[in-house]
């Protein structure tokens, strides 16, 4: 009886400690103090249900950063050239002022830019920097003017009067075109033309101009 005693007490489990305060699952894998939260669950759900809206989300994001970060390097050129003179940017810059009489006046960087300049006056007039960029500036009185750096880019320059201007460092990219004017002692002093420009006004080139004793042909460049 003793032995059937011991024996059937071996068979019986030891008791579970009440007090413990490990958790049940004590593998690091099953424990549940090492699962995300709900939330983060929820998120990489979602993301793994919808891997297509979550990529082009973040591109969406890292595509306006770039944008706004693009704007604050990058100015409009546009905006380097202020209004000055008698009229100012808001009158001047794409308006009509055919015939107006501009000679003499200070205009450094003044912005004329689409504005229709029709047998406009700017004899003796100090445009340094100004910009005609897409200005009609047909038959217009330009001898004297001081034209250093301006911009004629776009230009309609035909049958105006360059006499005597200076125009070293002036841009004149595009289809600018000065078929018909007069630039006897004009000086193009570095001034970008196209081969086809350039060789007709070799042709109607002649003269020195009288403030940089520069002559004409040399600053084109003929041969």
């Amino acid at each position: 009886m003793a032995l059937l005693n011991v024996s059937f007490s071996s068979k019986i489990p030891p008791k579970l400690p009440l007090s413990s305060n490990k958790p049940f699952f004590t593998n690091s894998f099953l424990s549940f103090s090492s699962f995300p939260s709900p939330q983060i669950l929820k998120r990489e759900f979602k993301c793994n249900e919808n891997l297509v809206f979550c990529l082009s989300k973040s591109l969406a994001k890292a595509s306006f950063f770039a944008l706004v970060s693009a704007s604050l390097f990058f100015v409009d050129p546009a905006l380097s050239f202020k209004g000055g003179g008698p009229y100012g940017a808001e009158v001047t810059r794409g308006q009509d002022l055919s015939g107006k009489d501009f000679s003499g006046k200070t205009l450094i960087k003044q912005d004329f830019k689409t504005s229709i300049l029709r047998q406009a006056n700017f004899r003796g007039a100090n445009l340094l920097g100004a910009s005609f960029f897409d200005a009609d500036l047909t038959g217009a009185d330009l001898s004297d003017a001081d034209l250093r750096g301006a911009d004629f880019s776009l230009a309609n320059v035909t049958k105006a009067n360059l006499s005597n201007a200076n125009l070293e460092g002036a841009l004149a990219t595009g289809n600018t075109s000065f078929k018909g004017s007069k630039i006897t002692g004009a000086d193009f002093t570095d001034v970008p033309l196209r081969d086809d420009q350039r060789e007709y006004l070799c042709k109607i080139a002649d003269g020195v101009n009288a403030t940089t004793g520069n002559a004409t042909r040399d600053t084109l460049l003929c041969s």
